[in-house]
């Protein structure tokens, strides 16, 4: 067994959001879609959505105008930021579920009083609304969201901000995410980072990232004794 499956020893846990606890998808989806027809502009599909979202919204936007426009206009993507936000913030929960196994993982670090902080790069309130409709805040000790500190993942500053937090070091933190942002945040800041295949990742190979260890469920890390 890969030595990071056993998170015994891991006193603060940070976990990416959306493709890591939450398959938000749809609703980003339908979403945008209402966005775009507000705004008279055509329809995306669920499939493009999953390939573009995990960089947070911003991002999500200039995708968006990218493949509709042949180039990325500022000002047409910040309209259609300022709208995507107002509609999203109105419809966070209706299809988004929580994957198979958060639930489990996230009462067994209860039980082991571990720290358990949420690292996001969707905006901070949306983010904490979100996991308040889910029944999931209650777990976290602090969100942070992509408007929350000066940068966002994939830079370090996240992840080093939640350990100085909380007065912890890097042998006792462990990042959890899905994507590319949370491999190269993890790297940057020299801390473990364990991987879910189902998650999001823009497209690309998970494997292509070059992740310390894959899992297909957190409950791969959940010990066979609980």
């Amino acid at each position: 067994m890969n030595p990071l499956l056993d998170v015994s020893n891991r006193q603060l846990i940070l976990f990416d959001l959306d493709g890591t606890l939450v398959d938000s998808a749809r609703d980003l989806y339908r979403a945008m879609n209402l966005t775009l027809a507000d705004l008279g502009r055509p329809a995306i599909t669920e499939q493009q959505i999953r390939t573009w979202i995990g960089k947070g919204a911003s991002q999500l936007c200039s995708c968006v105008i990218q493949y509709q426009d042949q180039h990325l206009d500022p000002e047409r993507q910040q309209k259609l930021l300022q709208h995507f936000l107002l509609v999203y913030q109105q419809n966070l929960c209706v299809e988004t579920v929580i994957y198979e196994g958060v639930l489990e993982f996230l009462d067994c670090c209860h039980k082991q009083n571990k720290t358990l902080v949420c690292v996001t790069n969707k905006p901070y309130q949306a983010a904490v609304e979100l996991l308040k409709q889910l029944d999931l805040l209650e777990y976290f000790a602090l969100v942070l969201g992509g408007d929350s500190l000066t940068h966002r993942k994939p830079h370090p500053e996240p992840l080093l901000h939640a350990m100085q937090y909380f007065s912890q070091n890097l042998p006792h933190t462990l990042m959890i995410g899905d994507s590319r942002n949370d491999v190269e945040a993890a790297r940057a800041a020299q801390m473990d980072c364990i991987v879910l295949r189902y998650g999001y990742n823009h497209g690309e190979d998970i494997n292509r990232c070059q992740p310390q260890v894959l899992i297909d469920s957190l409950l791969e890390l959940i010990p066979t004794s609980n």
